[in-house]
C-alpha cells in the first residue's frame, strides 16, 4: 500500500490516499524512507508523526506501508548497547555516518552478524507455552539471556538445533500448533506502546537498596514501584539519578537520556563503561542498557523514547530479573508532547500541555510493577523519573500529575544545593507510600525498631523547622535547653546522615547495617543529651566538640564493611555522659 504526502509541518506530516492504513503503524515517508508512525486517520488521510529529520521532504513524495506499529527487536545484543530513541544502536550509526544521524539508514537494530553461544534448553515433543524459555545466552558475564516462547505463541516442538554459535537470524526451535508453523529464533517482536502480558500483578514487599541513606532509611524505593525525582536546574536530578543506576541491587539498568543535554549523556557513556559493579566486580555496562535522545535530535523520537526504554524493561523483567528503569527526564517528553499536539492544532489544556497528558504520565508509571511472568518466574521494573520544572515550580502540570501517580516523591531544593548538602533532597516535602509495604522487611533484616528510628529521627528534623522559625524572630538564646538541644541534633543529623559524598569511596554507598547503626548513634546522643538537660547542665557542656567531631566523620571514617565501630562510638557516648551527669549531681 502507498498513499502521498500532502503537507509537512516540521516532523508532523499529512498523507493523502491512506484508506488501508492502520492507526499506529509504522510506515516509510518518502523517497528515503523515514520512519513514522500513524497518530490520526480520518477517511482517506492520515497524519503521521516521523522520528527523523523532515527536511527536504516534498508534496507528493510516497508514504509506505510496513503493516505494523513501531517495534521494537528484542533479543541479545541489547545490555552493553547505546540506542537512540527507537532503538537504533548509536555506535554502529557513527561507524556508518561519523558524527551526525544519517537520514533514512531505516530501522537498523540488534548486530545480525554476531556469533552468540546458544544452550538450547527445549527438546523434540516438548509442549511449549508462551513465556517459556527455551533457549539461554550468556549475554554479558553477568547475565544470561534467557530467550522466551513470545505472548500468544505455543506448540509442539518438531525441530531443534543443537547447542553451539549461532547469530539471532538462526531459527533454533520450530513448533507447530494445529497446521500452523512457528519458526522461533533468537529475538522476538514487541510493539512499544503495549505492556507485555503478566500471569500476575503482586503486592509490593521488597525495598530496592540504593545505599543513598536518606532514601533507603527515611524514603524508600519498593522494588516494582515507582518514583519521581523533581527539581530545578542545578539540584542534582542527574546525579541522583546516576546514583541509583549505579549502587541500586536491581539486576539490569535501563538509563534514558530524554531530551537532556549532550554532555549529560557524553558524562554517562564516559563514566559507567569505567565503573565497577560492586556485587560482581564486573563492569557496571554488562548489565546496563543506555537509550539517548539529547535535545538537538528529533522530536517525535524523544516521545517515543521512554515507551522503547519501558518495553526493553518489561523485556528482561519477563525473564525474572528486577530491572530500574530511569528517565532524565520526563519534563522534556511531555514539551514533545505539547510540541507535537500544537503542530497537530489541538486544544492546549493547562500552560499548553494536551489534556491527554495525565492519561500519558500515568499510562508510562503504570507499567511499573512486581509480577509473576508467563513463565512462572518472578520479576520486576521500578520506573524513577526525573522531572525538570521550569525555575523549580512543583505546581507545574508536569509535577502535579506525576504525583498523583507515584508513590515515592524526592523533590529536590535549590536551597540545600546552592548550601552544598547533597543529595539536595528535602525531608519536609518527600514522602514515601511504601514505609507501610516494607515494615515487615526492614524489621525482619534490618533490625526490630528501625521504622520507630526512622519517625523518631524525622519527627525531630519537624520540630527543628518549627524552632528556627522562632530563631529567625528572637534569637537562639531564648530557647529553652530542651528545644536547643534539639536544634544541634538535628544538625548533627543532617550534616552526619543525610548529607552523603557521591565521590567519597566510602561514602558514595552505605549498606543498610551501617545506616541503622549510625542513626542508633544519633539517637544515642540525643537521649543522653535529653537526660543530661534534665539534670541541669548547660547545653555548651552537653555538645562537646570531641564527640560532635566523630558523629559528624564516622561516614568517613567507619569503613563500610565493619560497622561495629560504630557501636564503639556509642559506648563513648554513653560513657561520657554518665561521667557527666555524675560530675554534676
Amino acid at each position: 500500500m502507498e498513499g502521498n504526502i500532502m503537507g509537512v509541518n516540521g516532523p508532523v506530516i499529512k498523507a493523502e490516499h491512506m484508506k488501508g492504513f492502520k492507526m499506529r503503524e509504522m510506515v516509510m515517508v518518502g523517497f528515503k524512507k523515514l520512519i513514522g508512525e500513524i497518530i490520526i486517520l480520518e477517511e482517506d488521510y492520515a497524519t503521521i508523526q516521523v522520528y527523523e529529520e523532515t527536511s527536504g521532504l516534498k508534496i507528493g513524495e510516497p508514504v509506505i506501508s510496513t503493516g505494523s506499529p513501531l517495534s521494537l527487536k528484542l533479543g541479545p545484543g541489547i545490555l552493553g548497547n547505546i540506542f537512540d530513541g527507537i532503538e537504533r544502536p548509536l555506535e554502529k550509526i557513527n561507524e556508518m555516518s561519523y558524527g551526525f544521524l544519517p537520514e533514512g539508514i531505516g530501522l537498523i537494530s540488534l548486530d545480525e552478524e554476531k556469533l552468540w553461544p546458544v544452550d538450547i534448553n527445549a527438546k523434540l515433543g516438548d509442549e511449549l507455552k508462551e513465556g517459556y524459555i527455551y533457549a539461554s545466552v550468556q549475554e554479558t558475564e553477568s547475565i544470561m539471556h534467557k530467550i522466551m516462547v513470545p505472548p500468544g505463541v505455543f506448540g509442539t516442538v518438531i525441530e531443534v538445533i543443537k547447542n553451539g554459535n549461532y547469530n539471532i537470524e538462526t531459527t533454533v526451535v520450530k513448533l507447530k500448533q494445529d497446521e500452523k508453523i512457528h519458526e522461533l529464533k533468537l529475538y522476538q517482536y514487541w510493539p512499544v506502546r503495549n505492556p507485555r502480558p503478566v500471569k500476575d500483578k503482586k503486592t509490593i514487599f521488597k525495598p530496592l537498596i540504593t545505599g543513598q541513606r536518606i532514601i533507603d532509611m527515611f524514603f524508600p524505593i519498593a522494588k516494582g514501584g515507582t518514583c519521581a525525582i523533581p527539581g530545578g536546574f542545578g539540584t542534582g536530578k542527574t546525579i541522583t539519578q546516576h546514583q541509583l543506576a549505579k549502587w541500586s541491587d536491581a539486576d539490569i539498568i535501563v538509563y534514558i537520556g530524554c531530551g537532556e543535554r549532550g554532555n549529560e549523556m557524553t558524562e554517562v557513556l564516559e563514566d559507567f563503561p569505567k565503573l565497577i559493579d560492586p556485587r560482581t566486580n564486573l563492569p557496571l555496562m554488562n548489565r546496563t542498557v543506555l537509550i539517548a535522545n539529547t535535545s538537538n535530535m528529533p522530536v517525535a523520537a524523544r516521545e517515543a523514547s521512554v515507551y522503547t526504554g519501558i518495553t526493553i524493561a518489561e523485556y528482561f523483567r519477563d525473564m525474572g530479573y528486577h530491572v530500574a528503569i530511569m528517565a532524565d527526564s520526563t519534563s522534556r517528553w511531555a514539551e514533545a508532547l505539547r510540541e507535537i499536539s500544537g503542530r497537530l492544532e489541538e486544544m492546549p489544556a493547562e500552560e499548553g500541555y494536551p489534556a491527554y497528558l495525565p492519561s500519558r504520565i500515568a499510562e508510562f508509571y503504570e507499567r511499573a510493577g512486581y509480577v509473576e511472568n508467563l513463565n512462572g518466574s518472578e520479576g520486576s521494573v521500578t520506573v524513577i523519573g526525573a522531572v525538570s520544572p521550569a525555575g523549580g515550580d512543583f505546581s507545574e502540570p508536569v509535577t502535579q500529575n506525576t504525583k498523583r501517580f507515584v508513590s515515592a516523591f524526592l523533590g529536590l531544593d535549590k536551597k540545600l544545593a546552592y548550601a552544598r548538602h547533597y543529595p539536595a533532597i528535602n525531608w519536609l516535602s518527600s514522602y514515601s507510600g511504601y514505609t507501610s509495604l516494607l515494615k515487615d522487611w526492614y524489621e525482619e533484616n534490618v533490625a526490630e525498631d528501625v521504622m520507630d528510628l526512622r519517625a523518631k529521627m524525622l519527627k525531630l528534623l519537624y520540630e527543628e523547622n518549627k524552632l528556627l522559625e522562632i530563631v529567625k524572630l528572637v534569637g537562639e538564646d531564648v530557647l529553652p535547653d530542651e528545644q536547643r538541644l534539639i536544634i544541634e541534633v538535628a544538625k548533627c543529623l543532617k550534616i552526619a546522615f543525610l548529607q552523603q559524598n557521591a565521590y567519597n569511596a566510602v561514602d558514595t554507598f552505605v549498606p543498610l547495617g551501617k545506616q541503622y547503626k549510625m542513626l542508633k548513634a544519633i539517637e544515642s546522643f540525643y537521649d543522653n543529651g535529653c537526660r543530661a538537660v534534665k539534670a541541669g547542665i548547660p547545653i555548651s557542656v552537653i555538645m562537646n566538640k570531641e564527640l560532635m567531631e566523630k558523629l559528624y566523620k564516622m561516614k568517613y571514617n567507619v569503613p563500610n564493611d565493619n560497622p561495629e565501630l560504630i557501636d564503639d562510638l556509642e559506648s563513648e557516648l554513653g560513657k561520657y555522659f554518665e561521667e557527666l551527669i555524675e560530675k554534676y549531681r
